[in-house]
């Protein structure tokens, strides 16, 4: 993969009173479910990267992960039609703090799913089976 084309994750999880339930956010435009990513960050690593982002997102803090617990890809709609292949390196976040007034709550849904249906509604097709072999 070429320059630009790797993006930072985090999974964000908890243990509820069902087991393991992993909190997803909507995109901005399709709505559709997907977990809080963003681009390389200057001076943070990847992890801290996508601990911001977690933040940004979706307003939540917590615990992460310095190992990725695995990647995905993704086709980026671009200007004038134009699709971008991206990978995504997932780092799990434990989630320690949600917020509930954040930077992007005006723009964005957040929701706790339990792991078995975060996989099921996920809407990157490539995420579902990395939320569904996570654990923790």
């Amino acid at each position: 993969m070429g320059k630009g084309r790797v993006q930072y994750g985090a999974l964000p999880w908890r243990l509820g009173p069902s087991g393991l339930e992993v909190l997803m956010i909507t995109t901005r435009t399709t709505r559709r479910w997907i977990i809080p990513k963003g681009w390389p960050m200057e001076g943070r690593a990847p992890h801290e990267a996508a601990a911001q982002e977690a933040w940004e997102e979706a307003g939540v803090r917590g615990e992460v992960s310095t190992r990725a617990a695995g990647a995905f890809d993704y086709d980026k709609l671009k200007t004038f039609g134009r699709v971008k292949r991206i990978r995504v390196e997932v780092f799990p976040l434990e989630v320690v703090e949600e917020a509930a007034v954040w930077p992007e709550a005006a723009q964005r849904e957040r929701r706790w799913f339990a792991q078995a249906e975060a996989a099921e509604v996920a809407g990157e097709p490539e995420l579902a089976p990395l939320l569904a072999a996570f654990t923790r």
